[in-house]
């Protein structure tokens, strides 16, 4: 997000006011402290000129997929499902 918003023209503020947010809730994500929501997703691709095309909410679920799969967790037995009583 960072990357993206060099090649925009106007301050982060602006940037925030422009697309109806808050500044420190832009900042948050810029900085990473806060993620995509599909809401936020929508209001930046539009004004980047991407549509609604979800991409940063997509890439912020891709990114918490691979934190998740990564993370120390207790091991989860799988299930068996009787095939007389699945159907």
């Amino acid at each position: 997000m960072k990357e993206a918003l060099e090649n925009v023209p106007m301050t982060v503020a602006d940037f925030a006011a422009h697309i109806g947010v808050s500044r420190v809730t832009l900042s948050r994500i810029v900085n990473c402290h806060a993620g995509f929501t599909p809401e936020m997703s929508l209001r930046v691709s539009e004004a980047l000129g991407q549509g609604s095309s979800g991409i940063w909410f997509r890439m912020q679920n891709a990114h918490d997929f691979w934190r998740a799969s990564r993370a120390k967790r207790k091991k989860i037995r799988p299930i068996r499902i009787n095939a007389a009583k699945a159907a």
